[in-house]
């Protein structure tokens, strides 16, 4: 490979660009990124966010090489190295929900995200760390112990796709995969200065991905440019029989995502400023509110009218009202683990019983208290109808104002010292670390977190757009406008150019 085709930051078209001229090869690409994952992952700062590098990586690049030479032509990601959150089913190649009980669980099949890579030319690099069943926000696992933010080797990532996070900031693949529930790919994007998107619910196919609520799992991309963003999306957005939700993708259909990307402009975009989601009250939000303000500045100045303020009624106590994990979370786990050949646990209740989890995740135990059959429950549908209703409140948001989006942080506080992780205290958790992520995950929107900037202290804060149902493509068109006329994504100096 010539000297010239840098890793760090590069994104696929370039990286494509390189292998059709002849600069590049797949093979010679999942080499430097396994490098890279040997030199800053395993060693080095020991980031500690790919649990399982996948061995077979180097022989199907080399069959993409050699499909290229043959055909003269790649597909839409032909010979690109993914990272997949160890979450998704990986035929013949180590899953484990970063759980200790599922160390060495061989699947025999793929999740239909992975499938769809797959297809579309991508090779699966790995997976990476998550805590234990996605139930946390936090990047600390039974299976792997903790990944560290590369921006600050002593704080958290991020979760809980942390290991996604830390991969795709660090640069040690080119773009990555996550899941989003209550968060899980923005709070990582946003600690770990990224973009990410969490589509409106059922756009991409949940098969072969442990739940945790299925009104509101959603798998998805995070990449270091919105359009790496987008190219994933136009692979992984369509309909499959696996997941009937997936049928709403009638509903979307239009341009690619790409195009939407290409076709990026701020003008006549107006943007709410959620002032509800700052944390204005309190003090240990001012260093991102600080970063937030210049964030909203940058999108005026490129043509965006801001309204600000704008507000949802009594939004913290419908946020309270629409929280499912204690009464859905237990049952969603229970159905997946008794259709999983080869499972080395029947159910959640056999899991838990055994102790064979992170004792230090909270949810957990909240899980574990919850309903086996959450259907025959009135609080259970209380909650679903209550997400029907703040569906309706941000939708009123956006129609009363004319708006595009609504914009705020996507979390309050700068990302956690790891000292804090962990501590068993439920109400401790909840207080000190005040995710906005729930706005749009309980509403079943899709929202895009965007890299807003540091903090005086070098900390990554995200700033996230929330638009109505469907419109991934306006929000990618408003996020790309503004990464155009920013720099706000850089790359830590715990992983430099090998």
């Amino acid at each position: 490979m010539t000297a010239n085709v840098r890793i760090p930051e590069t994104t696929v078209g370039a990286l494509h660009e390189a292998m059709r001229t002849g600069e590049l090869t797949s093979r010679e690409l999942v080499e430097r990124y396994t490098a890279r994952i040997d030199r800053y992952d395993r060693n080095g700062p020991e980031l500690n966010g790919v649990v399982t590098v996948n061995p077979a990586a180097t022989a199907r690049a080399e069959e993409l090489d050699k499909r290229l030479a043959r055909e003269g032509r790649v597909g839409p990601l032909h010979g690109i190295p993914v990272l997949v959150k160890d979450q998704a089913l990986t035929a013949g190649l180590r899953t484990t929900f970063g759980s200790e009980a599922f160390e060495d669980y061989v699947p025999g099949t793929d999740a239909t995200v992975v499938s769809k890579l797959r297809d579309a030319g991508a090779v699966i690099l790995g997976k990476t760390n998550l805590p234990d069943w996605a139930a946390g926000d936090a990047g600390v696992s039974s299976v792997l112990g903790r990944t560290k933010n590369p921006y600050a080797l002593d704080r958290d990532p991020g979760g809980s796709s942390a290991g996604t996070g830390a991969a795709v900031a660090a640069n040690l693949c080119a773009v990555g995969i996550g899941e989003d529930t209550g968060g899980s790919i923005r709070v990582p994007a946003s600690c770990c200065n990224l973009f990410g998107i969490r589509v409106t619910t059922g756009l991409i196919s949940r098969a072969g991905f442990s739940p945790l609520v299925p009104r509101q799992d959603t798998p998805g991309p995070m990449a270091r440019t919105v359009e790496d963003l987008a190219r994933v999306l136009d692979v992984l957005v369509g309909y499959d029989p696996r997941d009937r939700a997936t049928g709403v993708t009638r509903i979307s259909s239009g341009d690619s995502y790409l195009d939407a990307v290409g076709a990026a402009d701020l003008e006549d975009i107006r943007i709410g400023v959620l002032r509800q989601a700052f944390g204005s009250d309190d003090e240990r939000a001012e260093p991102v509110t600080a970063v937030a303000e210049d964030a909203m500045a940058s999108l005026s100045a490129a043509g965006a009218e801001l309204v600000d303020p704008v507000s949802i009624p009594d939004l913290d106590a419908k946020l309270d009202e629409t929280w499912l994990y204690g009464v859905r979370s237990r049952a969603a786990l229970d159905d997946f683990l008794d259709g999983l050949a080869g499972a080395p646990v029947d159910s959640y209740g056999d899991l838990y019983e055994r102790g064979s989890y992170n004792h230090g995740q909270e949810l957990l135990d909240v899980i574990a208290e919850g309903p086996a059959t959450p259907t025959t429950r009135l609080d259970y549908w209380r909650k679903v109808a209550a997400q029907t209703d703040l569906r309706r409140d941000v939708l009123a948001v956006h129609a009363e104002h004319d708006l595009d989006a609504l914009a705020f942080p996507d979390v309050k506080v700068v990302p956690r010292p790891a000292e804090r992780i962990g501590t068993g205290d439920r109400a401790s958790s909840a207080e000190t670390y005040m995710t906005n992520t729930y706005i749009a995950a309980q509403s079943s929107c899709p929202a895009v977190s965007m890299p807003g900037g540091f903090t005086d202290d070098g900390l990554p804060v995200g700033v996230e757009l929330v638009g109505p149902p469907h419109r991934e493509r306006r929000l990618l068109s408003i996020a790309a406008a503004y990464e155009s006329v920013t720099e706000t994504r850089v790359p830590p100096s715990a992983a430099p150019e090998l």
